[in-house]
């Protein structure tokens, strides 16, 4: 009798000479190999977006990209628009977030301020991100003194003073362009990640998976993009996140103490003005929009980096994933007692003591 892999085979057989057939069943499932894929990993690694911290941050963050996209549709005026006979005016109904000295509309610089930011943040964070990966795998898994030069490229770099640098390369340039901005971050910024993943990649090469891989002849670009980077997925993430972070607060850092030409609109620029016309404290719609919105970003950040932290380490995983369960059936993790089901009472009468009785 013929089945497939997945079906169940019951068998009748006798015991003995003699003896009535007793039925011995076999069950035998044979199950298909899950097949692992470049894909499949890749969505495993992406998991470490579906907690709540993590899809918090990403929905933040999707805000911001939705405003720089949509700038000229969400804005109300032109940035650059003087409207001198309404200067300094708080916020209104025609004016969201009032006006600057000249009459700028400040919600309107906010909006179009957002694209500066994530145009340079993101274009800084993938080159170092690309650079880092470059150098940072290659020296893990490369060994001697080719391994060693790479190393050594990278703590030149990390002891390095960015903010200084980028002030001097800046101010070369009348009006530098938002590429060569985020070049000049980018080239500061990724020798931490490059540290990082060379780390974690001297620690992948002995594994038993890339020493089979190594012995089968296959090539070297093959193990590194096959292999070795879907178990990077995770290190290179928290990396991405964290040099955007950096990147931001440089480039708004930059804005704000006037490297970079006000003709790049932005948050560090909103608040640069704001300080060159003495508008703390006083007109705080001005300035604190700004703030908050560099704030904000922040937090976006630092919550898509605390969910990738939680997937990254294993503890913290387990206890996420264990908090989560205990949610779900009801039970508060902050309470300091356990609660205990009460059993009801026996209803046995009790028994009376014995009445003593004296002579």
């Amino acid at each position: 009798m013929t089945t497939s892999a997945q079906e169940s085979q019951t068998l009748a057989q006798p015991s003995g000479v003699g003896a009535p057939e007793t039925l011995a069943v076999a069950v035998a499932s044979r199950q298909r190999p899950t097949s692992v894929t470049f894909w499949s990993q890749l969505k495993a690694s992406l998991a470490m977006f579906s907690n709540r911290k993590s899809a918090a941050g990403l929905i933040i963050m999707g805000v911001f990209v939705l405003v720089a996209i949509f700038a000229p549709w969400i804005a109300p005026y032109d940035p650059n628009a003087q409207h001198l006979d309404e200067t300094l005016q708080p916020p209104s109904l025609k004016h969201l977030l009032g006006t600057t000295h000249i009459g700028q509309d400040v919600f309107s610089q906010l909006v179009y301020g957002t694209r500066g930011v994530l145009v340079v943040g993101f274009l800084a964070t993938i080159m170092a991100t690309v650079v880092a990966i470059v150098i940072g795998v290659t020296a893990g898994y490369l060994r001697g003194w080719k391994s060693e030069s790479l190393s050594a490229l990278s703590n030149v770099f990390l002891v390095i003073p960015g903010l200084p640098l980028m002030i001097i390369v800046a101010s070369q340039f009348e009006d530098p362009p938002l590429w060569l901005i985020a070049a000049v971050l980018g080239l500061t910024g990724w020798a931490w990640g490059a540290r990082v993943l060379r780390a974690q990649t001297m620690s992948l090469r002995n594994r038993d998976f890339i020493q089979a891989a190594r012995a089968n002849g296959e090539p070297l670009h093959r193990i590194i993009l096959v292999e070795m980077l879907p178990n990077l997925l995770a290190i290179i993430a928290s990396s991405f996140v964290g040099t955007m972070t950096a990147a931001v607060l440089g480039l708004t850092t930059l804005a704000f103490i006037g490297v970079i030409p006000v003709s790049n609109l932005n948050w560090g620029t909103i608040l640069f003005w704001a300080q060159q016309n003495n508008a703390f404290p006083d007109y705080w719609w001005w300035y604190v929009p700004a703030g908050l919105c560099i704030a904000l970003l922040g937090v976006a950040l630092s919550l898509i980096n605390f969910g990738i932290d939680e997937y990254v380490n294993p503890r913290l995983r387990s206890a996420g994933e264990r908090a989560r369960a205990m949610k779900r059936k009801g039970i508060n993790i902050n309470t300091a007692v356990t609660q205990v089901r009460a059993t009801p009472q026996s209803t046995a009468p009790a028994a009376h003591p014995r009445e003593s009785t004296t002579e």
